[in-house]
């Protein structure tokens, strides 16, 4: 008994039962001072107390393999998405057990209620699931699995760790990118609000001459291919490929606002790696360009099959700095960078005209070379003050002040169409919708 203790004292609990048992005794033997003629029931009720546990004890430990769990972690996790987890256990006692888990997930979810509890009846498995919302990117370390089980005595409960600590990288939203794809796929993609683009007249590339199918506009029958083959042909034309399409995405202090838990970067890094991906599918180039107080990083636009991976590897590792955006720097990197006319999708923010006026001589000399589609952020604390019933006096002043600050987001709209600038004002969680339909609005009217 002695080694056993020094074995397992340390995955060995009281159960409630057992503190019921407990205080049961002691209050017999109270009592039996006062009442004489309780005799020998407290000292039977004591030891039989004793007798239980041991039994208990007996049934929970006396086979070494008694319980497997298992963790299930996705190799990596999707970034303001929720994340299933899977944790299987099996139970190779002959008797019915509850058990109870905690899992200790990473510091960064701050969250101290991972509890889940369970009744398995003898030699059943079961799985239990549950999601995860990280909003930050970066390394998130999983610890162990700790599984208490008591057998229906549930007068001691016996502690088992499975695992070890394991580090999972949490990637800009690929579970996203991923439903993107299979909507497109099946045509679905107006569910999510992507909508379809009425093209004006054909595009400008060529694809090929095929035989004339029911439905096909007859103006663009190829009468030369028609006589040489002897049957109607007609002129296929496709979208302009190898475009070049650029995410730029501004990093400095003002992409630091938080949104449902993401940051304004967060969102513009999730709307960009769907937006590359989007181009790559309609056969352009995707590149990408990052900016503070000086240039970031820059991925050359390109096609190939590795891009969206480097893309995504290189969005994995930005992060918010504090100084305001070196608009010098970026118009240097692009005329440097960027040898042919591409689009490029500026995502940054701006709260106010003066903020605008201090960017916008280097907007200006980059839509000089470049299709410039510039998209900032709607504050949505705002909107929501000046939707506001006013009660009071500070009620008007809050609301009044909320709507000069919204109608100033519109006059940056007004003031960027002025110089031929295009722009998106969007709120945050309708960012990738907006986004993605502009840029198939600009394909369609073949602006780039």
């Amino acid at each position: 008994m002695k080694n056993f203790f020094k074995t397992y004292y340390k995955d060995l609990f009281l159960g409630k039962r057992l503190f019921a048992g407990i205080g049961l005794c002691a209050t017999l033997f109270l009592f039996s001072f006062f009442l004489p003629w309780l005799g020998d029931i407290p000292f039977i009720a004591f030891w039989t107390l004793i007798a239980l546990v041991i039994i208990d004890m007996l049934m929970l430990y006396r086979q070494d393999r008694s319980f497997f769990l298992r963790r299930d972690l996705p190799e990596r996790l999707s970034n303001g998405d929720e994340n299933e987890i899977n944790i299987y256990i099996e139970s190779f006692y002959p008797f019915a057990t509850k058990v109870g888990i905690i899992d200790e997930i990473p510091l960064q979810f701050q969250k101290r209620d991972i509890w889940f509890t369970s009744n398995l009846k003898p030699r059943e498995h079961k799985t239990i699931n549950y999601t995860l919302r990280p909003t930050k990117r970066g390394e998130y370390v999983f610890g162990l699995v700790r599984l208490y089980v008591s057998s229906p005595l549930s007068l001691i409960v016996r502690r088992f760790n499975f695992g070890q600590e394991t580090t999972v990288p949490v990637y800009p939203s690929f579970l996203q990118l991923r439903r993107y794809e299979l909507m497109a796929i099946s045509n679905r993609l107006n569910e999510i609000g992507i909508k379809k683009i009425r093209r004006i007249g054909h595009s400008l590339e060529f694809d090929q001459v095929k035989s004339y199918v029911q439905g096909d506009d007859y103006r663009t029958v190829n009468w030369k291919a028609t006589a040489r083959k002897g049957e109607l042909m007609v002129n296929s034309f496709t979208d302009e490929k190898a475009q070049h399409v650029y995410c730029v995405i501004d990093k400095s202090r003002i992409m630091k606002m938080p949104f449902e838990g993401l940051s304004l970067l967060d969102y513009a890094i999730n709307a960009s790696l769907i937006l590359s991906n989007v181009a790559l599918l309609k056969e352009d180039k995707a590149g990408l360009i990052t900016i503070a107080e000086k240039t970031g990083s820059i991925v050359p636009a390109d096609r190939k099959p590795a891009q969206l991976g480097k893309i995504m590897s290189v969005l994995y590792k930005e992060k918010t700095r504090y100084l305001e955006t070196n608009m010098e720097a970026l118009y240097t990197s692009i005329r440097s960078v960027l040898k042919q006319r591409s689009l490029l999708v500026f995502f940054t923010n701006f709260e106010s005209m003066s903020a605008l006026n201090r960017q916008l001589p280097f907007l200006k000399r980059i839509a000089k070379f470049h299709l410039l589609l510039i998209v900032f952020f709607e504050n949505t604390e705002l909107k929501s003050l000046t939707e506001q019933e006013v009660k009071d006096v500070e009620g008007i002043y809050i609301k009044t002040i909320a709507s000069k600050f919204a109608y100033e987001k519109k006059l940056v709209v007004k003031e960027l169409a002025k110089h031929g600038i295009l722009s998106i004002l969007t709120p945050p969680e309708k960012l990738t919708i907006n986004v993605i339909n502009r840029y198939l609005s600009i394909k369609a009217q073949q602006k780039i």
